[in-house]
């Protein structure tokens, strides 16, 4: 079976680390005709099939679960202490006497991997890297469907070399992390239609697109395009079952309001946060660390150190310290139910297919 072929809509809501994707969201999602994805890189193995099993109690659809392929980070203390000193403005500005050493840096991936088999969504995605051909066999046996992302053409060649199923193709707009494992993410700077342009005629798997998608006639002139599906975060976001922190929702609303003058300038990149290249609404934190960003240690170092700090500007509502992931159509957020966003996309997609 193809991934086009596990849901009435050619929409899939993307997967977004950090609480966001919700089983409730999840859910709403497929049950709604779109394929509804759970962010599982940052959750336990464990916490991944407890959420499986919950998304199974609110749907008998087809989900996926997303994952970043990764492996644990060897710990050069020295450096780490340099890398605390790059983020003293911040934790200084709090009035803090140190940065926390974190005690943990990020899940196991295998482990993870594992517990993804046990689980048996539909899908399974993943970014950052690329699996080994027997990880991608395992998945098969299954009966799980592989999606990897690719940001440059090399990417997606590789993926469909090693057996994927489909490709999600992530153009620069996109919101949250790069998935670049090939060439220097700085350099992945194709927009969505630039990149599905460059890698259509390569490839024989379904292309899903993603970046700056928020409107039925986005996924209009995507599919017209080449891609057969689009994968959707930001517009979700803003959704009665996502569950981004309250000052999080708001600030995008506000962007979308029209009270607000950037449009799309609110984004931009930054390595700061989590020491990938990631996109998210700018705030102080991001213009305070512009200067050091190239300087911090790389994912998942950064974003365990970095962790206190979002924690705390949770507790205190300070979005200014927030990571608020979202794409360059964040001005362009709905709020609305899941349920409500899906029908409406796919109202404007087949009017603007109409005319």
């Amino acid at each position: 079976m193809k991934i086009t072929q596990l849901c009435s809509h050619p929409i899939i809501q993307a997967p977004m680390a950090g609480g966001a994707t919700t089983p409730e969201l999840v859910a709403a999602v497929s049950n709604a005709g779109a394929l509804g994805s759970l962010a599982g890189p940052l959750l336990t193995p464990l916490a991944i099939i407890e959420q499986a099993e919950h998304i199974r109690r609110l749907t008998d659809k087809p989900f996926a679960i997303n994952l970043f392929v990764q492996t644990r980070p060897q710990i050069d203390y020295a450096a780490l202490e340099s890398a605390k000193q790059l983020l003293q403005p911040i934790w200084m500005s709090l009035g803090w006497n140190a940065l926390p050493t974190p005690t943990r840096w990020c899940e196991d991936f295998d482990a993870q991997l594992d517990a993804l088999l046990i689980a048996r969504p539909a899908v399974a995605s993943f970014t950052f890297d690329i699996l080994h051909a027997s990880q991608i066999q395992r998945l098969h046996d299954a009966g799980i469907l592989v999606v990897g992302t690719a940001t440059n053409l090399a990417e997606a060649q590789v993926w469909q070399a090693m057996g994927a199923d489909a490709i999600c193709l992530q153009g620069v707009e996109a919101g949250g992390h790069r998935g670049t494992f090939i060439g220097k993410q700085e350099e992945a700077t194709l927009s969505a239609m630039a990149l599905l342009q460059q890698v259509k005629s390569h490839s024989h798997v379904p292309l899903i697109l993603a970046g700056g998608i928020m409107h039925g006639g986005d996924i209009a002139e995507a599919l017209q395009a080449g891609a057969q599906m689009v994968q959707m975060g930001t517009a979700f976001l803003t959704t009665d079952e996502a569950a981004i922190h309250p000052a999080y929702k708001a600030k995008l609303l506000e962007l979308a309001s029209g009270n607000s003058a950037e449009g799309e300038e609110a984004t931009m990149q930054t390595r700061a946060f989590s020491g990938r290249l990631a996109r998210g609404v700018r705030n102080r934190f991001m213009q305070t660390m512009q200067t050091v960003a190239q300087q911090v240690p790389a994912y998942p170092i950064q974003n365990a150190l970095t962790g206190s700090l979002r924690a705390h500007a949770a507790k205190t509502n300070d979005t200014e310290l927030m990571s608020m992931w979202a794409g360059q159509g964040a001005h362009r957020v709905r709020k609305m139910s899941a349920a409500g966003l899906i029908a409406t996309l796919i109202t404007e997609l087949q009017q603007h297919q109409s005319t």
